[in-house]
């Protein structure tokens, strides 16, 4: 297969990792990093939006988060799901306000791409997820807050 080319992937650098039980203002929209809440966002799918707090605790966990716009067809939703099956740190959620269709984020990583057949997805899960990016490699996402679909 041709190689997929990933150059569109922006870094982000100096991100701080600790807790706080405050809200976070993040510079970036979702986050790919920063200050975030102790508790974690348990890995899977989501229909409704997740605490920022909380998913930057999951990316601090080796996490890669697919955030998509609210309005993104049902059947793209479900495509973006499928990339979650079977995987232990993919977080999948809306939120509003996103610069493209669909973000992927990894701790200090970002990727906009706008429809889920993008081959950068996959490549962006396989090299980012408990990449060597993982502040903490090695963590769980699971038995922390919120109930995946």
């Amino acid at each position: 297969a041709a190689p997929v080319d990933m150059s569109e992937v922006k870094t982000f650098t100096g991100l701080s990792q600790d807790h706080t039980e405050a809200p976070v203002k993040y510079p970036q929209t979702p986050p790919v990093g920063g200050d975030h809440n102790p508790a974690w966002q348990n890995c899977g799918v989501y229909t409704e939006a997740v605490p920022n707090e909380l998913g930057v605790h999951s990316m601090e966990h080796g996490a890669v988060w697919i955030n998509y716009r609210p309005d993104l067809s049902a059947a793209a939703v479900a495509t973006l799901g499928k990339f979650a099956n079977g995987r232990t740190h993919v977080l999948v959620s809306p939120v509003e306000g996103l610069g493209s269709m669909i973000v992927l984020s990894a701790w200090g990583f970002q990727l906009d791409v706008e429809t889920p057949d993008d081959s950068r997805i996959g490549e962006f899960i396989s090299t980012y997820e408990q990449g060597p990016q993982t502040p903490e490699p090695g963590a769980p996402c699971s038995g922390g807050l919120g109930s995946p679909e």
